[in-house]
């Protein structure tokens, strides 16, 4: 299943728990957060400018794959704010009722996170507009005749959205966020620079060599990166080594399955599935998630992100067909192309010589 994939972005439950890699490796300020650079100057800009007007930030949707760091620049910003953090998931706000009791228990300037924000009943949108826009809830309270309309006024706050998939966000919510922040994949530089950190705060010596081939193999993804060091660190423990070198790196993410690119067997099975059953593609969406037992959405915001960065899928109006990329890397011949045009020329050439 997906939930058990090492390489998977999604967070699993050995990231927050029995891990040996406590909450206080995830950076706590923008000078020690690597990467998204265009993302942290322009954050910083924001947050002095909102300190030196002692101002609630205008608030700020996070959006991109998963396994970027949206949780972790939410509190970052908290942090540099100087002010109270509030997490929640949107799946979690039930009812309005629910936010209502989140947003009284504000302090003036406090930052709220909404996790999965797409994810958020239509009613409780309705609600959460007056809120971020005037700083008023606006609830009704009782039934039939006797329901009357509460208006509550709210100190001023920040809310911090994070979304995986922006485009299911409704137009006027996604309208009344005034500071919109795409997260992109990392490159293995920046890679290097976290598992290297990482490594430190775990006491665990790593080489250059050894920290680049575990960048690499960590699909463009920090919490990939800090789940394949710990289990190169528990390889590296059993090898007694003194300093975890790439080949030990090497022989550890081979033992489990993760290839050069950062694959492992269900991404080779996801492509292998396009290649052989349906002939490269095109494919549909419903049709691979019911061909591998898996939901649409894992398929669509899990496993298909990196292999359309690595150019080895390709989606198209028809559907998902793989790239001649994809086909090499699965030993697989190239595919002569002919243009559907030339046919087409070649017809009307008949017609012309036949009349």
């Amino acid at each position: 299943m997906e939930n058990e994939r090492l390489v998977s972005p999604e967070k699993l439950n050995e990231d927050e728990q029995n891990t040996g890699m406590p909450v206080s490796l995830r950076p706590e300020s923008l000078s020690d957060f690597v990467g998204q650079p265009l993302v942290c100057e322009n954050l910083k800009v924001f947050i002095e400018a909102a300190k030196k007007r002692g101002e609630a930030l205008d608030h700020v949707l996070l959006f991109g794959p998963p396994g970027l760091g949206k949780t972790t620049l939410a509190s970052i910003v908290a942090k540099e704010l100087g002010v109270g953090f509030r997490a929640t998931s949107a799946p979690m706000i039930s009812k309005s009722g629910d936010l209502a009791a989140i947003l009284t228990n504000l302090e003036r300037n406090d930052v709220l996170f909404i996790d999965e924000i797409h994810r958020l009943n239509p009613a409780i949108e309705e609600v959460l507009y007056s809120a971020m826009e005037d700083f008023q809830l606006d609830l009704i309270i009782g039934e039939g005749p006797s329901a009357r309309s509460v208006r509550i006024d709210l100190q001023p706050f920040t809310l911090v959205g994070a979304t995986t998939r922006s485009g299911l966000l409704s137009t006027p919510l996604r309208e009344r966020f005034g500071i919109p922040l795409r997260l992109d994949f990392y490159s293995p530089e920046e890679l290097k620079k976290i598992v290297v950190r990482g490594a430190r705060l775990l006491g665990m010596p790593i080489s250059d060599d050894g920290a680049m081939e575990v960048a690499k193999r960590s699909r463009g993804t920090p919490r990939v990166a800090g789940r394949l060091l710990r289990r190169v660190r528990d390889f590296g423990a059993m090898a007694d080594a003194s300093e975890v070198d790439n080949q030990i790196a090497d022989k550890a993410l081979r033992r489990l399955d993760v290839d050069n690119y950062g694959l492992d067997a269900f991404d080779r099975r996801y492509l292998e599935c396009i290649a052989m059953n349906y002939g490269g593609g095109p494919v549909g969406a419903d049709t691979l998630a019911a061909a591998l037992s898996e939901e649409r959405d894992t398929i669509e915001e899990v496993i298909e992100p990196f292999l359309l960065k690595l150019g080895f899928l390709q989606r198209t109006p028809r559907g998902r067909v793989i790239s001649d990329s994809g086909r090499e890397y699965l030993g697989l011949p190239q595919i002569r192309k002919t243009r559907p045009a030339d046919s087409q020329f070649d017809l009307l050439k008949m017609i012309e010589e036949d009349m």
